[in-house]
Order: C-alpha cells, then sequence, then structure tokens
C-alpha cells in the first residue's frame, strides 16, 4: 500500500527526463461509491466525479508520452449493482465523450474499447462506436475502456474462437501457442500493460486483464478514484520506474 500518494500542487514537477514512463498503463478505478458515502452524497456523484478525473488523467498520461491506458470503466460483473446505478453509469460514456471527444481530438488521442459491446444499451454503444469513429486516424495517446469487459470470459470467447476454427480444419493444434492465443482476445492489438494501478486500497485483479497482466507491475493505492490526480500518477510511474522487471530471470 502507498497512503503516501495523496493530492498535491505542482503535479507535473515530480516525473524527470530519466524516468521510464510505461509504454501502457492499465488502471482499476475503484472508489466512486466511497467517495460519495463519505461526503453523505448518492453514489452517482461519484462516479460523476470520477469522469472528470478520467479526463484529469488522460489528459496528463497524453502530455508525459504514454501510449496506452486502459481503464477499466464497466465489468461483466457490475450488472449486478442496482439497477438506477447501472442506467447512470451507462448514460456516463455519451456524456463523457459528447463533452470530451473534441479534446480528445485537438490532442491527437485515438479511443478505443475492449469488452463485449455489442451487449451494451444502444446508447452507450453508438456513443462509443462514434468517438471510435472521430478519432481513428488519430496517432497520439490511445484510450482503451474496458465496458462490459471481464477477464475470464474474454479467455473462454478466444477458447470458443479457437475451437471452432479447428472444427473446420482451419487451425491445427501445433499453431496453438501463447503468441497465436493472444490474437483471439481483445487486446490483440494493443501490447501487455507494463503497470497496472489500482486505486482505493483494494489490492485484487477483479477480472481485470488476466492474460495480459501477467508480467505487469502492479501498484495499489489507497486513494479513491476522484481524489487520484496527475501528481499521484507520476509517484505511481516512479515506483514502477524504481523496479527491476526480471521476466522469470535474475
Amino acid at each position: 500500500m502507498f497512503p503516501f500518494l495523496k493530492k498535491k500542487k505542482n503535479s507535473n514537477a515530480l516525473l524527470t527526463n530519466d524516468t521510464q514512463v510505461p509504454e501502457h498503463i492499465a488502471i482499476i478505478m475503484d472508489g466512486n461509491g466511497r467517495w460519495a458515502k463519505q461526503r453523505k452524497m448518492p453514489r452517482i456523484k461519484g462516479h460523476y466525479e470520477g469522469m472528470q478525473t478520467v479526463k484529469a488523467i488522460t489528459r496528463h498520461a497524453s502530455d508525459i508520452g504514454v501510449k496506452y491506458l486502459t481503464l477499466y470503466a464497466f465489468s461483466t460483473e457490475n450488472w449486478s449493482r442496482p439497477k438506477d446505478e447501472v442506467n447512470y453509469l451507462m448514460k456516463l460514456p455519451g456524456d463523457f465523450l459528447s463533452t470530451f471527444l473534441p479534446e480528445l481530438i485537438e490532442k491527437n488521442v485515438k479511443v478505443q474499447t475492449i469488452g463485449f459491446i455489442d451487449q451494451l444499451p444502444e446508447h452507450t454503444r453508438l456513443a462509443v462506436l462514434e468517438a471510435i469513429e472521430q478519432t481513428k486516424h488519430n496517432t497520439g495517446l490511445t484510450l482503451v475502456f474496458a465496458l462490459n469487459y471481464g477477464g475470464r470470459k474474454e479467455i473462454v470467447s478466444a477458447v470458443q474462437m479457437i475451437a471452432a476454427q479447428y472444427k473446420e480444419n482451419a487451425i491445427d493444434l501445433s499453431e496453438i501457442n501463447e503468441e497465436n492465443f493472444s490474437q483471439y482476445l481483445f487486446t490483440k492489438d494493443i501490447p501487455d500493460p507494463e503497470l497496472l494501478i489500482r486505486t482505493s486500497g483494494e489490492e485484487r485483479l477483479s477480472n481485470f486483464l488476466i492474460w495480459q497482466s501477467s508480467y505487469s507491475e502492479f501498484v495499489f493505492v489507497d486513494t479513491l478514484w476522484p481524489d487520484f490526480d496527475a501528481h499521484a500518477l507520476d509517484e505511481c510511474i516512479e515506483i514502477y520506474h524504481n523496479r527491476h522487471r526480471r521476466f522469470g530471470g535474475l
């Protein structure tokens, strides 16, 4: 745990020219509900403030040269939440993109998604697809929203596709290896994250990027997501920078 990661001013001052910024950062954005509860506000207020944090972190990640930023926005398990909360969460992508899309285009950010988006409400799916279309030629940061995403379901889906191809004699058993298997995942065109951050003090993956995070560096912070800021992200990157990544070697 790193309880020292708190909101500070002059958030751009931490990283130096020697700091190794990860190509791909993935974040489990946790703590919106608790943030609201601490302030005696409805949970949806926490989700609203969390979206403001998404904007701030996206801006900063783009500015410091991160190539991919993957955010766990809605899991396959989140459908079990109260209906009013789920309806609000399904409305957020449209509201977020309608106000932030012009800036994303200006900052050369490309929007992508991973997850079973065909199962999302039509208004949510159309808002996301419009953002993907509007930014598809951008060459800066790729902002990846994990929407209706579950790591286990993703792996099962990949196995089903491979099995179907094998049944049709389109693939041989000898062709199935780690590299080939990865091509059946949502992230087939995205490098694995070097750094995975979870906010709010919880220390688990919660079914997020199970395959892809095999060699990610994990940083768990106590800060609730609405309070996470550019300086907190920089501190997580510094922790990553100071680790020795051995990938099973010495």
